[in-house]
């Protein structure tokens, strides 16, 4: 679980000196982005100067330019946030998750779990691949054929990317004690 507010950062989020220039740029417009003071986990991964580029890179990519929809990309984030109690992650993304039509409903749906009332299959199919990847590390064979019926070859690999990305980002969250961005 992401820290509460209130508990000491393992590596407290730096500033201009701690993150160099383009670091320091990069958290300035992001934390505008997503309309807080700070954007702390930014400001914290930011300290690995050349690391933070290149996993910035790669989480971008997976996150706004992918093979995946940007809302499947959402429910596979909120499901992993969830899983992994990742109040930091979840913080971020049910706000993102609005903006890319993924409502309170949908939202409390996908935290349900896959037996939830009223999912789509596709859905369905997407938050139980997802529980299994996380929970397991791997897939059943009846969860990666029904899959396959809705994504691509190059979508299932990233679908596996993506998980593994967001569930890695959960436990460093969770190791570094990244304060929240947001009082709520």
């Amino acid at each position: 679980m992401s820290a509460p507010e209130t508990a000491p950062a393992r590596i407290p989020p730096g500033g201009f000196r701690e993150l160099g220039p383009l670091n320091w740029i990069i958290a300035k417009v992001g934390a505008r982005a997503i309309r807080a003071p700070r954007f702390s986990l930014v400001n914290v991964m930011g300290q690995h100067r050349l690391l933070f580029l290149v996993w910035g890179l790669y989480g971008l990519m997976l996150l706004a330019v992918g093979k995946l929809s940007r809302k499947d990309a959402e429910v596979v984030i909120l499901r992993v946030g969830h899983l992994r109690n990742s109040e930091y992650e979840l913080q971020q993304h049910r706000r993102l998750a609005r903006s890319r039509g993924i409502d309170a409903d949908l939202q409390a749906k996908i935290f349900e779990g896959p037996d939830a009332d009223g999912l789509i299959d596709r859905h369905r199919v997407l938050i139980t691949a997802t529980d299994e990847f996380v929970m397991t590390r791997s897939m059943s064979a009846e969860t990666w054929a029904a899959m396959t019926l809705h994504y691509t070859r190059k979508q299932l690999i990233e679908f596996c990317l993506l998980a593994a990305n967001y569930d890695g980002l959960a436990a460093t969250i969770a190791t570094l004690k990244v304060p929240l961005d947001f009082p709520d």
